[in-house]
């Protein structure tokens, strides 16, 4: 994709014009509902078939998006949530790995799409318009920051079950203890402005991987 950083921050410099809410609307509802899908999915694979039943393991983004959460992205441009993946661990032969697969499924599979996308936009680049160059590049973007936001090792973030699997008993009892905060924490990230600083590393780290296989072929 061109130009990429600068794109990532002027996404996230909260521009509340239409245009730019018209053009975010597609990448936001893609990302969610493929990252929700991908837990559900995992959770199955691994023997739990809670969220199946719920009928989560599905493309269908009414059954994932939570409406308050959904506005929240929408209008900041910077944090948001959708419904949470029920999972039960017990139903899984090994929990630890079990809840490693689910976590790491859902940003993996922001980042596929990612993948999908620029493999899109590098085919069809010079039969398709501006309008829709600008909501591939900013469904790229969204898919790529979900990926990377989600990675953060912090409550309730999918990073902070991927180090869960990692810890010690004493080192997971203390982190537990602490998740309180975690709300707090993930606050004076967003709107100190430290996430972007977070999230660009690892956002360029996997624009590059992506673009570097992508010429492989393309």
């Amino acid at each position: 994709m061109d130009d990429l950083i600068s794109k990532f921050f002027y996404y996230f410099n909260l521009n509340f014009g239409l245009v730019s809410l018209l053009h975010s609307l597609p990448g936001i509802i893609v990302a969610l509902t493929i990252h929700e899908c991908a837990h559900a999915l995992a959770a199955y694979l691994m023997g739990d078939r809670t969220a199946k039943l719920q009928g989560r393991m599905t493309l269908n983004p009414v059954a994932h998006i939570d409406p308050m959460g959904f506005l929240c992205l929408i209008l900041t441009r910077r944090f948001g949530w959708a419904k949470p993946v029920p999972v039960n661990d017990m139903n899984f032969k090994n929990r630890k790995m079990g809840m490693l697969i689910v976590s790491v499924a859902g940003p993996l599979s922001n980042f596929f799409a990612a993948m999908l996308i620029a493999i899109f936009y590098a085919l069809f680049y010079n039969s398709i318009g501006g309008i829709i160059r600008s909501i591939l590049t900013t469904a790229y973007i969204i898919n790529l920051s979900i990926g990377a936001f989600n990675l953060i090792p912090v409550p309730p973030l999918d990073g902070s079950n991927i180090l869960d699997a990692f810890l010690t008993n004493k080192q997971r009892f203390y982190m537990r203890r602490y998740a309180v905060y975690s709300n707090i924490i993930m606050l004076l990230l967003i709107f100190s402005g430290t996430i972007g600083r977070i999230l660009g590393p690892v956002i360029l780290t996997m624009d590059w991987l992506i673009n570097s296989v992508i010429g492989l072929f393309i």
